[in-house]
């Protein structure tokens, strides 16, 4: 993944800490991509939000998550290129802004659907808009909420979102397009990079691991994943991840069965093996800080 400014770290993925100035919006261009069947990807070029997946067909366009309200119109244009259909749905695969700011201006014209907690996070964050004070307005609420799962036929397919509890976030859901043998796992996957775990989102370590650890065991040799942030994956993509989760975990595990800090694991560079995996923020001493934290039941993200 791109290195990124800190003002889009920021955004990207909905620190505590807010930037100081949103990212230069005019520099984001899309970049469109059949992955298969009836189902694309955007990816955006400054590697501001997350992968937005896209089934088309007769019955219109769904999404799945719509980044930045202020990158709507280059959403909207990216859509035109491949289907002159409106969008009917969006489905949120979870909160955060660089994956659900965007309700803001797709919820005046389509339907949002997401997990019940998403409803309930967007209803009390209060810097919706990238600054303190900001709330959501009523149409970038998701419409439709569900418990466990939810079905969309559309395009000649099912299309089910299935919520998974305490990976991410409290409010994680999967997308499986069954038909065209296609899944996004929004944040619940970084493509090659170590994840994000909002442990003050109802997030954890062990739950991210259980999520992708399910996920994995139903996916199909030959699918095609979206990850949230990160190039179009598959099978093998979605498993080096999981090694990687695993094994750093349990790194950290046997530190703290045998007493020791967070401080002494990370002057011993415990996860210096798997520093190829850092992007952004996302450096080994943060991603032992996560999962510290989250072993400890500690509910906050690392400074």
């Amino acid at each position: 993944m791109k290195t990124a400014s800190v003002a889009v770290i920021s955004t990207l993925l909905c620190c505590c800490v807010l930037a100081a100035q949103e990212p230069d919006w005019e520099k984001v261009t899309f970049k469109v991509q059949k992955v298969a069947g009836s189902v694309y990807m955007l990816s955006d070029s400054e590697s501001a939000g997350g992968n937005i997946g896209v089934s088309v067909g007769e019955d219109g366009v769904l999404l799945v998550d719509d980044q930045f309200a202020p990158l709507a119109p280059k959403i909207e244009a990216a859509l035109a290129g491949i289907s002159a259909k409106p969008v009917r749905f969006v489905v949120n695969t979870h909160f955060h802004g660089d994956h659900a700011n965007g309700n803001k201006v797709f919820g005046a014209k389509s339907t949002i659907v997401a997990h019940d907690n998403v409803r309930r996070r967007l209803e009390t964050d209060d810097a919706f808009d990238l600054k303190r004070g900001t709330r959501a307005p009523k149409q970038a609420l998701p419409l439709i909420t569900f418990d466990s799962r939810v079905s969309f036929h559309l395009n000649g397919e099912e299309i089910r979102a299935v919520h998974f509890p305490a990976g991410h976030t409290d409010g994680d859901a999967v997308i499986y397009f069954t038909g065209s043998n296609v899944v996004h796992m929004g944040d619940d996957f970084f493509n090659g990079t170590f994840p994000f775990i909002d442990l003050e989102s109802g997030g954890t370590a062990q739950g991210y691991v259980a999520a992708v650890k399910k996920v994995l065991a139903e996916l199909p040799a030959d699918v095609k994943v979206i990850p949230g942030h990160g190039p179009l994956g598959n099978r093998d993509d979605v498993a080096a991840n999981l090694s990687m989760l695993e094994a750093t975990l349990a790194v950290v595990e046997k530190g703290i069965a045998a007493g020791r800090s967070l401080e002494d694991l990370r002057e011993a560079k415990v996860m210096a093996p798997w520093a190829k995996y850092s992007a952004y923020f996302l450096t080994p001493d943060y991603h032992l800080a996560q999962l510290y934290n989250s072993l400890k039941g500690i509910a906050k993200n690392p400074s």
